[in-house]
């Protein structure tokens, strides 16, 4: 198989790292994308123009979007891969979050994300000869059960109405000639910089000081070393499942990784099965009598 081109955003640490460096070693060509290129000089000395391209990206501005696409073509021909992993988290209670914070949050871990979507998109119809292309949106295990102290971070871009609804959307709307596929990738607790020092923690909210609270209890998993046990996922496990299913000619529309969602997916099933058998009677005789 021919080496195929990769577009990742926030590849300086954690998991977009991770995913970057694995498929460097893989022969595989990668457009890196993030704020500061000097994060990835290690990885500038170490691999030619030919298999690495660094490129400043503020997923904020559509301009900067934009511009990344068109220096990805220019330089390789084409895009085969997009990994939408750029993001970030505030740890607090949802009245204890800032709303400047919150706005910016959504910024970056929505619009942010729906800016590469919808590029990535037209890139991959308009652009790449023969068409088509595939999209791994980074989410998480937050779009399965929404932890106390981080509700706006699952609600900005992981919770099911935001970036996973848009995909899901979008998966209907795709015309199947354009042989565009798009899998959402749920990574459950990984250990990386993320939820440490990456994460901005906001001070409790005044009534929620209470120390048995779930927020109160909550933080404690965002605080090294307790947070280890908790964040117990290897982000080279992580990158190598990315690896495996860009291969797969019929991947799924969702794909949890690491044990923790998948419990979490299991447990969310037989919630809302549980819900709806008990209330389906709610919805009978609910209708226009003509």
């Amino acid at each position: 198989m021919s080496p195929r081109v990769w577009l990742i955003t926030g590849s300086s640490t954690g998991l977009g790292r991770a995913v970057t460096e694995l498929l460097l070693e893989n022969g595989e060509i990668v457009v890196a994308t993030l704020r500061k290129p000097e994060a990835l000089s290690d990885l500038i000395t170490k691999y030619p123009a030919q298999k690495l391209l660094v490129v400043q990206l503020d997923v904020k501005r559509k301009t900067d979007v934009d511009i990344a696409f068109a220096k990805a073509k220019e330089a390789f021909g084409r895009v085969d891969i997009v990994v939408n992993n750029a993001g970030y988290g505030i740890v607090a209670e949802i009245e204890g979050t800032s709303e400047d914070r919150a706005r910016d949050l959504f910024e970056v871990n929505f619009w942010g994300a729906a800016y590469i979507t919808r590029e990535a998109v037209r890139f991959f119809r308009e652009e790449n000869k023969p068409i088509g292309g595939r999209i791994l949106q980074v989410s998480s295990k937050g779009a399965i059960d929404s932890n106390p102290g981080t509700g706006f971070y699952n609600a900005s871009t992981k919770a099911l109405i935001a970036l996973e609804g848009l995909s899901e959307a979008l998966v209907s709307e795709l015309d199947p000639s354009w042989n565009i596929k798009i899998t959402i990738v749920q990574p459950g607790p990984f250990r990386t910089k993320a939820p440490f020092e990456n994460a901005i923690h906001e001070p409790p909210h005044p009534a929620y000081t209470k120390p048995d609270l779930p927020t109160i209890m909550g933080r404690a998993l965002f605080k090294l070393p307790e947070g280890n046990a908790y964040f117990n996922g290897d982000p080279k496990k992580f990158a190598a499942a990315v690896l495996k299913i860009s291969s797969d000619e019929n991947p799924p529309l969702r794909l949890p990784l690491q044990e923790k969602t998948v419990e979490a997916m299991k447990q969310k099933i037989a919630t809302l099965s549980a819900s709806v058998d008990e209330f389906a009677s709610w919805s009978n005789d609910l209708n226009f009598v003509d």
